[in-house]
């Protein structure tokens, strides 16, 4: 199985680095790194273009124009360009644990995706770590949340794989910034919904028509661990049209979004 880890990132270079920093210091490496970048500036540019000549994978830097909050867009440029089997979504402000791709590659079923935790590092211990590009995290660590959540366990893995968070609302739940799913899954439902306009909740919505293909939502609980370095509250301006697209979603059984990859697919091919 080729395994490609896309990161997606939006003019924070300095949380950024930290992130790269996490990724090649994995006891195993992603075989490409996607770079989802929805309009950074020139200094995100040149820091890619840095691991770009250190790394021993390819390192590819998809880009495109900032027009505004394009999440879906841009991830959906990414998985595009993707060579490999299995994709394993995160933003660009995470520490990765030394066993995060390990963890992903041993976890993934054909049949199914995957949410996993994230852990939440406080204001000032974020501002520690990026200026220490300090990738090391303990759970000891003053200004740390959700301390239990940050145990890997992996004997503990097949009693949560199937069990939790999956009633009611929860189903429908995911981490953006910490899920896997098949490139052919995706593509099969189109890939996000580029209808959505600004924050949130794109990831649900791809997840909602994911679920409704038949495919099988599973929670690595206490592995594929992250930690999530502190920013601002986004704005939500757009957020109660957004939600009505993820209720149609729900609601009508949706499973293939017009508006989606499949442009970016064809453009890839007649290339």
């Amino acid at each position: 199985m080729k395994l490609a880890l896309l990161i997606s990132t939006y003019n924070r270079p300095d949380a950024l680095e930290l992130c790269l920093i996490s990724v090649f210091n994995q006891t195993e490496l992603p075989d490409e790194i996607l770079v989802a970048d929805d309009g950074s500036g020139e200094m995100t540019k040149r820091l890619i273009e840095k691991y770009q000549t250190i790394c021993n994978i390819p390192m590819v830097h998809v880009w495109h124009e900032d027009t505004g909050f394009e999440l879906a867009k841009i991830r959906n440029k990414a998985i595009a360009q993707s060579t490999s089997d299995y994709i394993v979504q995160i933003d660009g402000d995470l520490i990765l644990h030394p066993f995060f791709i390990r963890d992903h590659r041993e976890f993934a079923r054909e049949g199914s995706f995957v949410r996993a935790s994230r852990i939440y590092l406080d204001e000032d211990l974020s501002q520690q770590k990026i200026q220490n590009l300090d990738y090391h995290v303990n759970r000891f660590e003053k200004g740390m949340t959700n301390f239990f959540s940050a145990f890997r366990l992996p004997f503990m893995w097949k009693y949560f794989e199937t069990k939790y968070k999956t009633k009611g609302n929860e189903r429908w739940e995911i981490h953006g910034c910490n899920m896997a799913f098949w490139r052919k899954d995706a593509i099969a439902v189109n890939g996000y919904n580029e209808d959505f306009n600004g924050w949130g909740p794109e990831d649900k919505e791809f997840v909602a028509r994911l679920l409704n293909k038949g495919l099988q939502k599973r929670f690595l609980k206490f592995g594929g661990l992250v930690f999530h370095l502190w920013h601002p509250i986004n704005t939500k301006e757009n957020l109660k049209d957004n939600e009505s697209l993820f209720e149609h979603a729900k609601r009508d059984g949706i499973v293939y979004c017009q508006n989606g990859i499949d442009k970016y697919l064809k453009v890839k091919d007649e290339g």
